[in-house]
């Protein structure tokens, strides 16, 4: 059986690759980075069962943090490992997608490729923030969805179960994650005729995904100063949402929703010496698949067939943080939205005639091309002086 013929194989191949490209000197910077210096105390915390930190957000994405400093010691490696990790489910989920959606293996290759190289799934991979996590396990409850849609009738029970297990995580590193659980409901229900049926899978998914969520709450139960008591769960989300919809003070990297796609306002997550040179990581999607997505984007709407949903799925995302009562919005809120762009990047070329797909060739060497000319300053690599950023800075919003 060849290769292409095995999309399971290919998929953990492609997972090992991504892995392989995130944890390539994942210790630099070895100092924390940008807002390491909120979740890696928090970590700790998490680690030693001591008192709750970072309490503003749920509990999951702090404990895999822990689980590799268990492992790897604290230090950078030990921060970054499950990160990296995450990242590389993102890409093979990407690609599992994909296959499902379309039914092609080049296609959903170049779906994980994108994803890879579209620099900030990369960036988040290296780095022991939340979005990573959140991209990780909504792209995986996405998918697992659509597997349990195009399962047999009797099959789709735990592969339903396995979407709300996905998202429900996904909710427990980020509230953001929530509209997808629910348009995960929908699509079930909606995906299936019979409404008792479509029932019969939305309402377990919904179940499932809620019970994940306070799942992640039990260690908190046990921290050795101020535990959460599990009656105190439901008051303690009212908090949170209090927490999270604060006013706050004006921040110099703050963008507005509308101008993520355009890539108006990358972050500087680092900018500093650096075990004696000067590093730096800016956080900034890769020019040729975020602005080539939006072409991307319209395309799959505009042609019928399942490449729409992709096209949907970036507008569903944007819309979200449209609505999200946040008094400040920040470049890397648009990181779910930047993998939908890279899917539809590999949705879109696939559409084009046979004759003119030599053009998916020329595409991903443009993107691998962008991929390397930033990597000196999305990798934390050594510069050659403290001006050196200039050689990359493109617009002055960048800087």
């Amino acid at each position: 059986m060849r290769l292409a013929e095995r999309p399971t194989l290919l998929a953990l191949i492609v997972a090992a690759a991504a892995l392989l490209l995130f944890a390539l000197n994942l210790d630099r910077p070895a100092k924390p980075v940008f807002d390491e210096v909120h979740y890696v105390p928090a970590a700790r915390a998490m680690l030693a069962l001591s008192h709750p930190a970072n309490t503003e957000h749920p509990p999951l994405a702090k404990e895999l943090i822990a689980v590799g400093m268990a492992v790897f010691g604290d230090n950078p490696v030990g921060w970054r490992a499950v990160p990296a990790l995450a990242g590389a489910v993102t890409v093979a989920a990407g690609f599992a997608f994909l296959f499902l959606l379309v039914g092609s293996t080049r296609t959903a290759l170049f779906g994980a490729l994108f994803i890879a190289i579209n620099q900030t799934v990369f960036i988040q991979a290296r780095i022991a923030m939340l979005d990573g996590f959140l991209g990780a396990f909504v792209t995986g409850g996405l998918a697992a969805t659509l597997w349990a849609m195009k399962a047999p009738p009797g099959a789709r029970g735990w592969r339903v179960a396995l979407a709300g297990l996905l998202l429900g995580a996904g909710v427990a590193v980020k509230w953001a994650a929530a509209p997808y659980v629910a348009l995960a409901c929908v699509a079930v229900l909606a995906f299936d005729r019979r409404p008792v049926a479509g029932l019969g899978l939305a309402i377990p998914l919904g179940l499932v995904a809620i019970a994940t969520y306070f799942a992640t709450f039990v260690p908190s139960f046990y921290y050795a100063a101020d535990p959460v008591r599990p009656d105190a769960l439901v008051d303690l989300q009212r908090r949170m949402y209090e927490a999270q919809t604060q006013i706050l003070q004006a921040h110099p990297y703050q963008s507005d929703w509308w101008s993520w796609p355009l890539m108006l306002r990358p972050i500087w997550y680092f900018y500093e010496p650096d075990m004696g040179v000067q590093r730096g990581v800016l956080l900034i999607g890769n020019p040729a698949i975020m602005w080539g997505g939006l072409v991307a984007i319209a395309a799959c709407l505009w042609v019928r067939g399942p490449t729409r949903v992709i096209g949907g799925l970036w507008l569903f995302s944007i819309l979200i943080w449209a609505a999200i009562p946040k008094s400040l919005g920040f470049y890397y809120y648009y990181h779910l939205s930047g993998i939908f762009a890279a899917l539809a990047c590999a949705a879109g070329l696939s559409l084009l005639p046979a004759r003119w797909r030599w053009i998916e060739g020329a595409f991903a060497a443009l993107a691998i091309g962008l991929f390397l000319y930033f990597y000196p300053i999305i990798s934390g690599a050594a510069l050659s002086d403290p001006q050196d950023f200039n050689h990359w800075m493109w617009m002055n919003s960048w800087r």
